[in-house]
């Protein structure tokens, strides 16, 4: 049972990402801010939900949140940032975008910069315990998926509408066979053969 509010004085907004230990791709996170009374019984940390459950919460979370914003922060940038310092940057642009200004960031993880002056609360499993970090895990993990279905048309040999850049043995395979496009993060360790199939884009 996910808890509805971390406390009841100030105005939360949960914040999760999604996409951190891919290969390929961007890093997405959402902020998400609940009413207090919200439920729906399926709410849980995206990892728990399978995809038809993630895609029927969404649009449950997006109309009935006090506000709620996607960001992400493409390959190229997680690569001249690193990872960590990406994800919390897609947070921060996230938290930005709210049309309702939080009074405190809940955190999903151990760890998270200051954005301006609004404290924080920093929750390992955070998306497993409290309804408005879950609802961000959904939205993070929901738009993010339909981002890299969206590039598997473009790159379909490496099945990213299936394992949506996360290092899987078919994509591992896909590398060794045509190895990196352009969406692949240069800065993760990429093990691919080292002749490549002709006339497939590959990092500059």
């Amino acid at each position: 049972m996910l808890h509805p509010y971390f406390q009841e004085e100030l105005l939360e907004a949960g914040c999760d990402e999604a996409g951190r230990g891919c290969l390929a791709g961007p890093v997405f996170a959402a902020a998400v801010i609940l009413p207090k009374d919200f439920y729906h019984p399926l709410l849980n940390d995206s990892k728990q939900l399978n995809e038809k459950q993630r895609f029927a919460l969404r649009p449950y979370i997006e109309e009935n949140a006090i506000s709620f914003a996607v960001a992400n922060l493409c390959n190229k940038q997680i690569d001249k940032l690193n990872i960590l310092k990406a994800s919390f940057k897609s947070m921060h642009l996230a938290i930005k975008k709210l049309s309702v200004v939080p009074q405190l960031l809940l955190i999903d993880g151990n760890r998270f910069t200051v954005y301006k002056r609004i404290p924080h609360q920093c929750i390992i499993g955070g998306d497993g315990k409290y309804a408005s970090i879950a609802a961000a895990s959904v939205l993070a993990k929901t738009y993010r998926d339909e981002y890299m279905i969206e590039l598997h048309k473009k790159h379909p040999q490496y099945n990213w509408a299936q394992n949506k850049g996360y290092g899987t043995k078919d994509h591992q395979v896909a590398l060794d066979s045509f190895g990196p496009s352009r969406y692949h993060r240069q800065s993760f360790r990429l093990s691919y053969g080292t002749t490549a199939a002709p006339n497939i884009e590959t990092i500059h």
